[in-house]
C-alpha cells in the first residue's frame, strides 16, 4: 500500500462515517481485512508514521485549546483524529498548528478530536486476517519528547501567542 492509497482509504471511510472516528475505525477495519495481511501491514506503517510527525508541541497546545484541555492520552486520539480528517488537514496542521483556524470547517469538542479507535483498526484488522498480532513496523522509535519549542499548556497566555488565529477562533471571548 502506497501513501496514495492509505489517504484514499482514510478519506473514503471518513466520508462514509459522515465525520464520526469510531464509525470511521470501522469501517477501516472491514476494508482492511479485504487486503493482505502485508497491506495491513504498510497502512499500520503509513498511520504510525503519521502519528509520530505530529507528535509535536504546537499541536499539543492545539489540542488543548481545541479540547480545552488534552492529557497524554487524549493528546495521542487527537493525533489519530487528526490523520483520520484526511491529507489535506494532516498536512496543513503538521506543517503549521495554527492553520487548523482555517483547515477546520467547524470543531465540537463532545464529538470531534478523538481517534483513539483509528490507531487500533490495523491492529484489530490483522488480528481478524492471521489470527496473530500485528509485526513490529521497523520505524525508528518516536522522540521521548515531543517536536519543537516546549510550552506551558496550562498558560492560556502562552496558548494564545503560540497560535494566535486557532485561540482566536476557538477559545477568545
Amino acid at each position: 500500500m502506497d501513501e496514495t492509497e492509505f489517504w484514499a482509504l482514510i478519506d473514503s471511510t471518513r466520508q462514509e462515517a459522515d465525520g464520526d472516528p469510531e464509525e470511521q475505525a470501522d469501517l477501516l477495519v472491514e476494508r482492511l481485512t479485504q487486503l493482505d495481511p502485508d497491506a495491513v501491514t504498510d497502512f499500520a506503517r503509513h498511520f504510525e508514521s503519521r502519528c509520530n510527525r505530529t507528535y509535536q508541541w504546537d499541536l499539543w497546545a492545539a489540542a488543548w485549546i481545541l479540547l480545552d484541555g488534552a492529557s497524554d492520552d487524549a493528546f495521542d486520539a487527537f493525533r489519530c483524529w487528526l490523520i483520520g480528517q484526511g491529507r489535506e488537514i494532516f498536512e496543513g496542521a503538521a506543517h503549521d498548528a495554527d492553520a487548523l483556524a482555517e483547515l477546520l470547517p467547524d470543531f465540537d469538542a463532545e464529538l470531534d478530536g478523538d481517534g483513539e479507535e483509528l490507531g487500533f483498526a490495523a491492529d484489530e484488522a490483522y488480528e481478524q486476517l492471521t489470527g496473530t498480532v500485528l509485526p513490529d513496523l521497523g520505524l525508528p522509535e518516536p522522540s521521548a519528547d515531543p517536536a519543537g519549542v516546549p510550552l506551558d499548556l496550562e498558560d492560556p497566555a502562552a496558548l494564545a501567542d503560540r497560535l494566535p488565529e486557532l485561540w482566536a477562533r476557538f477559545r477568545a471571548p
